[in-house]
Formats: structure tokens, C-alpha cells, sequence
């Protein structure tokens, strides 16, 4: 965890270990993403195991997308310089979405579990 303000950080890890229910949202998940790989330098597995850990607490759940499809989509990042953070969590608000086909010109967009079409 990164403590660069003590106070909020120890207050953070409080209510997250906790037994109150939290929700977060993909944005929320993409702008932490955002906030640990440029503003700290997080390397990008790092980033991906702790979202995943997040996501693994009990108390955590996901606004509009199952954690664990979350957490599933997160990880086509880890291996990959190929798959960037917003496009996984796209892919995961799509299979959540039951979307029958997901258009892009984007060549290198995760296409697990999903019908991908590139457009001429």
C-alpha cells in the first residue's frame, strides 16, 4: 500500500479491511490504475495483483460487474503490454453486459470472451 499521507492511508486500510461493504465502480478501478502506474510508478503486475487482492476482500464488491469478471479481465493485463487497463475493464463491462459483439478499430483490444469485430 502506498502511504504517502499516513493518516488517510491507515484511515483507508481501516474501512477496507473492514466489515463494512463497499462498492466501486470501473472508473474507480481504472483511475486507480491510472494513479498507481504513472504517479507511482507501479509496475504493471504489481498493479494488477494488488486490484485483484482488492477485489478478492469479502467486504468488496463491483458496481455493475461481477468481481470475479472483473478481477478475470484485470489479469489479460498482467502478462500483456499489448492489453492497456481501460480496455480490459471495457472487456469486463461487456461480458458483463452480454454484449453479442463489441465493435473497434483497436487491433489489439482483448477479445476474451467476447465477439470482436474490427470494422474495414
Amino acid at each position: 500500500m502506498i502511504q504517502d499521507d499516513p493518516e488517510q492511508g491507515h484511515a483507508a486500510a481501516k474501512l477496507i479491511d473492514g466489515e463494512t461493504n463497499l462498492g466501486i465502480s470501473l472508473v474507480a478501478l481504472a483511475e486507480t490504475t491510472f494513479v498507481l502506474s504513472r504517479n507511482y510508478n507501479v509496475p504493471r503486475e504489481g498493479v494488477v495483483d494488488r486490484l485483484v487482492e482488492l477485489l478478492r476482500k469479502r467486504n468488496i464488491h463491483m458496481l455493475g460487474v461481477d468481481k470475479n469478471l472483473a478481477a478475470s479481465s484485470l489479469m489479460l493485463r498482467r502478462p500483456s503490454g499489448r492489453v492497456n487497463y481501460a480496455d480490459a475493464l471495457i472487456n469486463a463491462d461487456a461480458r458483463a453486459n452480454a454484449v453479442e459483439k463489441l465493435h473497434t478499430f483497436d487491433e489489439r483490444f482483448p477479445s476474451e470472451g467476447l465477439n470482436v469485430s474490427h470494422p474495414d
